[in-house]
């Protein structure tokens, strides 16, 4: 098939390139759509001879397509795509040896630090949980082994920011390569690579998806090395992401720009409802100039998005809230075209124990929504009347 020009398309702009950077039409029929190839394997020429596919647990031309589209919007050298965004955070530290060492925020997505704790540090690995808001404290907890500094931005739930320039400028000079979670953000917000990381996970199950109806993850490379260490991965574990998923990417991405776009302008408006709301105790969305990092928001990001924690006192409250909504969707994941709410401490977080929430804030009356795309007054009627429940 057809390669697409991925090196030309990185100058045109993000809209363009989410509709064609690995998309061009099918050359066989025409399609503006990249076909799905739900093979397992290639008819071969001969011994050695084939048309660049052998075993779609290698490679894949749907797949294929996608890893040149996201690698394009990330402004990376290479994806590589996966079963699941754990799958792809799997696949990032299975990149180490035993006795390496990872500086990890510690606010992360509940599913990390259960994967880093409990199943790879019995292989050896070790991980270091520290406030990556200050750039400081990143250079202290470096140590001789240190190999990645891990870290979400903004972070699930509490929409803390990690300064990615500093922190890149830090590792950089003592040789620690930057991985950072981009899912709340998606490249159209935010480009970590251009800011110093060297990987980017996402869980394209979020955003980039886009429609809550496919599961999938993907890592963006700054390096070829790891381009070529992760594409081994791919082949040896087996954990990639099918082709039908790899079409759903393809077909939701091509509307990222405008989802985004939506999903930003209504979140602002949504946290500035739950900001004046007199049922609401404290909003954690970087859009509002009252949150702590605004100014580092404004800097690093080029929109604030549509993620919004918010605190409603008690699980008694939450819990009268979140069985009140109607247009609000209750249940776990995110970057949905519907509005989806979530209590963190029972859903998302609740693996770290009351102990582990405590420590980083997370209360059982914190609320988290990733507001959709529908009419936002429909999505403000709904929380009002839902919070009023309380």
């Amino acid at each position: 098939m057809k390669q697409s020009r991925t090196k030309e398309s990185k100058t045109l702009g993000f809209a363009t390139r989410a509709i064609h950077a690995g998309q061009d039409p099918d050359p066989l029929t025409g399609s503006v759509t990249v076909p799905i190839y739900p093979t397992s394997t290639y008819v071969q020429q001969g011994i050695g001879e084939h048309k660049g596919y052998e075993y779609s647990r290698v490679s894949n031309p749907t797949r294929t397509r996608l890893e040149e589209n996201l690698a394009s919007l990330e402004g990376g050298v290479a994806a590589r795509v996966y079963a699941s965004g754990m799958a792809a955070i799997h696949a990032i530290v299975s990149l180490l040896k035993s006795g390496d060492h990872v500086v990890c925020g510690n606010d992360l997505y509940g599913g990390t630090p259960r994967l880093f704790n409990q199943v790879m540090a019995d292989l050896g690995l070790e991980f270091a949980y520290i406030d990556t808001t200050e750039a400081g404290n990143v250079e202290r907890a470096i140590r001789k082994n240190t190999r990645f500094v891990y870290v979400e931005t903004p972070t699930n739930p509490m929409m803390r920011l990690t300064d990615l320039a500093a922190v890149g400028d830090i590792c950089k000079r003592r040789k620690v390569s930057v991985v950072v979670d981009n899912t709340f953000m998606s490249p159209y917000f935010q480009q970590p690579l251009a800011l110093g990381a060297d990987l980017v996970v996402h869980s394209t199950t979020k955003f980039l998806n886009g429609h809550s109806d496919g599961l999938g993850g993907v890592v963006v490379c700054a390096k070829q090395e790891h381009a070529e260490r992760l594409a081994f991965l791919q082949k040896a574990v087996g954990a990639i992401l099918s082709p039908f998923e790899c079409w759903l990417v393809l077909r939701g991405v091509k509307t990222l720009a405008a989802r985004m776009e939506i999903h930003d302008r209504s979140g602002r408006i949504v946290a500035d409802f739950l900001a004046r709301h007199r049922k609401v105790r404290a909003v954690f969305y970087p859009g509002l100039p009252d949150h702590p990092q605004h100014a580092l928001a404004r800097r690093q990001m080029t929109g604030f998005g549509s993620m919004i924690s918010f605190e409603t006192g008690s699980l008694k409250n939450a819990n009268k809230m979140l069985k009140k909504v109607r247009i609000c969707s209750l249940g776990e994941s995110l970057g949905g075209v519907e509005t989806l709410i979530s209590h963190p401490a029972t859903m998302t977080h609740a693996a770290l124990g009351e102990k582990g929430r405590k420590a980083i804030g997370i209360t059982d009356g914190l609320v988290r929504i990733s507001v959709g795309i529908e009419d936002v007054d429909d999505i403000l009627e709904d929380l009002d009347q839902a919070l009023n429940a309380i």
